[in-house]
């Protein structure tokens, strides 16, 4: 299934925020895990992650530090700050509302038309 961009957009930075919850990680292993908590069906790029980071390590929300990899090579690593932990929990708890607000809609579009038809031919 394709994802909206907008959607996409909108969904980044709480799930940026949730995978550090888990830990400190770094880019290629954040962008390796988006993909394994959507099966597969988001795949983020480089140039999409690192201005959420910088954007994000701006806000105070991640502090960015240098560790070694296991090759020994230097790389950064991301890690959650205190107001990202409570930013993420505003952020959980507005798609939780916007996900109650979906779920609580009932139908689809198509449905409800259909619905409203056969009501207006019940009583006639």
């Amino acid at each position: 299934m394709e994802i909206n961009k907008d959607l996409v957009a909108a969904s980044a930075t709480p799930l940026v925020l949730a995978i550090l919850s888990e830990g400190d990680s770094y880019g290629y292993a954040i962008i390796k895990r988006v993909g394994e908590l959507s099966g597969g069906e988001l795949a983020w790029t480089d140039g999409m992650l690192y201005p959420i980071l910088h954007r994000l390590e701006r806000n105070g929300y991640v502090k960015a530090i240098w560790g070694e990899s296991e090759t020994g090579r230097r790389r950064k690593y991301y890690q959650l700050t205190k107001a990202g932990a409570e930013h993420l929990e505003r952020q959980r708890r507005q798609w939780h509302l916007v996900d109650l607000a979906l779920r609580a809609s009932g139908s689809s579009p198509s449905t409800r038309h259909r619905k409203k038809d056969d009501d207006s031919h019940a009583g006639g």
